[in-house]
C-alpha cells in the first residue's frame, strides 16, 4: 500500500520507499551472483558477471586489454561496461548497478573501498607539426596560447585543469567541448588544435605521424589518481574479485 513511484509531468520517479526497495532488490541479486559463482568455482567451472563503472579515459585500450586477457581464460564470464566519470561511477557502485569502479578523480571516497591507485601525469595531444611537438615536456601555459579541445566538466581530467588554472593567472577557453574523449582525441588530428589525456587512455604504441602525446610539466599540472574500488564491506563474486586482482596487478 506505499507508493513506490513519484509522477512528474516528464514521467515518474522513485519514492522514497522506492528507493529502500530498489536498493533492498540490488542487493539481493548481487548476493544470489556471489552464490552462483562460488557454486560454479565448487564445479570447476568459472561463470559469473563483471559490471565496471570505468572512466572513459580507459575504454578505448586499457580495458579491451583486460576484459580480452581474462575472457581467454575463463569465456563463460560476461561482462558489462558503463562509461561513468567521477559522481556517476560512485553511485553506480552505491547503488550495485556496478561492481567495480575504475575512475579518475573521484569527487567523494566515502562509500568507496579503494582497492588499488595509480598516479598518471596529463598528457597535451597534437599533431606532429604542431609547434609543441618538438619539445619533450610542455608548460600548461605554453598549450593554453593554442585553441583547445576540453573535456567537459564531469571528468576527472577537467577537475585537475581547473584546479591548476585556478593557482594561476591562466584561464580555461576552450575551442570545443566534448564528453567524448575519442572525440577530442580525432579533433586534434582533424585541425591544429590541442586536447589532453592520460597515458594510459593511449594506444601502447602510438603512430607518431598521426598523433604526438607529450606530458605536461608537474609544476603546473600535478599528476591525476586512477581508483579501482568497490562498495565498502561488500563481498564479491568469485569472478568479479579475481578480474579485480588481476587489474591491480597490471595497475602495479
Amino acid at each position: 500500500g506505499v507508493p513506490i513511484f513519484e509522477r512528474l509531468p516528464s514521467g515518474v520517479r522513485l519514492s522514497a520507499a522506492g528507493e529502500l526497495f530498489i536498493h533492498h532488490v540490488r542487493s539481493q541479486m548481487a548476493d544470489m551472483e556471489r552464490v552462483r559463482s562460488q557454486i560454479a568455482d565448487l564445479r570447476g567451472e568459472r561463470r559469473g558477471q563483471v559490471s565496471i563503472a570505468c572512466s572513459q579515459a580507459l575504454m578505448p585500450f586499457f580495458l579491451p586489454e583486460q576484459i580480452t586477457a581474462y575472457r581467454s581464460a575463463h569465456p563463460a564470464v560476461t561482462f558489462n561496461v558503463l562509461r561513468r566519470d567521477r559522481s556517476a561511477a560512485e553511485r553506480a557502485i552505491t547503488d550495485m548497478s556496478a561492481d567495480l569502479a575504475l575512475v579518475f578523480e573521484p569527487e567523494h571516497v566515502g562509500e568507496l573501498e579503494v582497492l588499488h591507485q595509480v598516479r598518471q601525469p596529463v598528457h597535451v595531444l597534437m599533431r606532429p607539426g604542431h609547434p609543441l611537438a618538438a619539445q619533450p615536456v610542455v608548460r600548461l601555459r605554453e598549450c593554453l596560447r593554442y585553441p583547445t579541445a576540453l573535456p567537459n566538466e564531469q571528468t576527472g581530467l577537467r577537475h585537475l585543469l581547473a584546479l591548476a588554472v585556478k593557482r594561476s593567472s591562466l584561464t580555461l577557453a576552450p575551442a570545443i567541448e566534448s564528453d567524448s574523449f575519442e572525440f577530442l582525441r580525432f579533433q586534434a588530428l582533424a585541425e591544429n588544435i590541442v586536447a589532453f589525456q592520460f597515458p594510459i587512455g593511449l594506444p601502447v604504441q602510438s603512430d607518431t605521424r598521426d598523433l604526438v602525446s607529450r606530458p605536461i610539466d608537474q609544476r603546473d599540472l600535478p599528476q591525476g589518481t586512477l581508483y579501482l574500488g568497490q562498495l565498502r564491506g561488500r563481498a564479491l563474486p568469485v569472478a568479479v574479485a579475481r578480474f579485480a586482482q588481476q587489474m591491480m596487478d597490471i595497475l602495479e
